[in-house]
């Protein structure tokens, strides 16, 4: 069998596959070869896939992964699944704990095992650097202990000791620690550290920084697509039952700041106001390199400039208010539940 048909083999789901990653991620699946079914509510808009959303080879499930029957559609002649679906970030978790909880931590068993019924042979489940929470190490691995310090990222880590509990010969599970992901996609958020900078940059031609010393590693968007797209394409013995922290560089947020300032317009000014976060680590992904070769592409500053670039084409309108970018806004505008 060659790499070409054992990448097009079976069906792809990607849960959460209208989100910010799910956006830039299925038109890439596609461009591989492989069949995508999407399960979303589509709380952020339903044309992220434009033209896309014509190809026989995706189909589309405006649904809840918490109702099954929604849950067993999206999981018809499924091989594969990419688990990104959850109330992202600590502020969104906090907006509704029990929603978040019901979301993030009930609701994932249930699939797990619902995946496993369906004849799925890999689950890939997108758990958080924030697991690690705050670490004095120089580079935090993956065989560092999990210290989670909300409820966002203590569900992450403990949904990961319930997939690790379920693998099985033939259902092979795969965990993602990510980091901070920035850079422009269809559905966009700007909400996102980097994201965030580059908004105000752009557009108030000044940056506030909250503190700044607080180490945060980050990725670029088309890393983290290639990231999953490669551990589809990796034989289980260097992929099945592992766990890996995917990112690129450990900057602090100062040390963004001015990145961004430097890509866009040095005379941008920068304000810097204390915080409470006190969230820092510095994430290594040498594990992954190690066992898959995967290594990022992308730079910080490559996000910046794409995400000038989609402003500068009129491809975001509205970019400091419109409550699409914002995931909170966006929740609280929907009553979301």
């Amino acid at each position: 069998m060659n790499e070409s048909t054992k990448v097009s083999e079976g069906r792809v789901l990607v849960t959460g596959g209208a989100g910010y990653v799910g956006a830039a991620l299925v038109p890439q699946l596609i461009a591989e070869g492989h069949a995508v079914t999407v399960i979303d509510r589509y709380f952020y808009g339903d044309g992220v896939f434009g033209d896309l959303a014509a190809d026989p080879r995706l189909v589309q499930v405006r649904g809840d992964i918490r109702d099954p029957e929604a849950l067993a559609r999206s999981l018809r002649d499924v091989t594969s699944v990419i688990h990104l679906a959850c109330i992202s970030n600590d502020p969104s978790y906090d907006l509704d704990p029990t929603l978040g909880k019901s979301i993030n931590y009930d609701a994932f068993l249930p699939l797990v095992r619902a995946s496993k019924a369906a004849g799925v042979r890999r689950f890939i489940y997108a758990s958080s650097s924030s697991v690690y929470g705050v670490k004095a190490e120089s580079e935090v691995t993956e065989e560092l202990s999990l210290e989670p310090l909300t409820d966002y990222s203590k569900y992450k880590a403990l949904c990961e000791d319930l997939l690790a509990a379920e693998r099985a010969p033939g259902f092979e599970t795969v965990i993602v620690r990510p980091s901070t992901v920035c850079g422009y996609s269809p559905r966009l958020r700007l909400d996102l550290v980097v994201n965030i900078l580059t908004n105000q940059a752009v557009h108030r031609r000044a940056i506030t920084v909250f503190g700044g010393k607080q180490m945060r590693p980050n990725i670029h968007i088309n890393d983290m697509c290639g990231a999953y797209l490669q551990l589809l394409r990796e034989p289980a013995a260097r992929v099945d039952g592992q766990t890996f922290n995917v990112g690129s560089t450990n900057h602090t947020v100062s040390e963004l700041a001015d990145i961004v300032r430097t890509t866009i317009d040095p005379s941008i000014t920068i304000e810097v106001k204390p915080t409470d976060d006190e969230r820092s680590y510095k994430t290594s992904s040498e594990r992954i390199r190690r066992a898959i070769g995967w290594q990022a592409r992308f730079t910080v500053a490559d996000a910046v400039r794409d995400l000038k670039a989609a402003f500068d084409a009129r491809l975001v309108p509205d970019p400091l208010s419109n409550p699409l970018y914002f995931n909170i806004k966006r929740m609280q505008e929907l009553h979301v539940g």
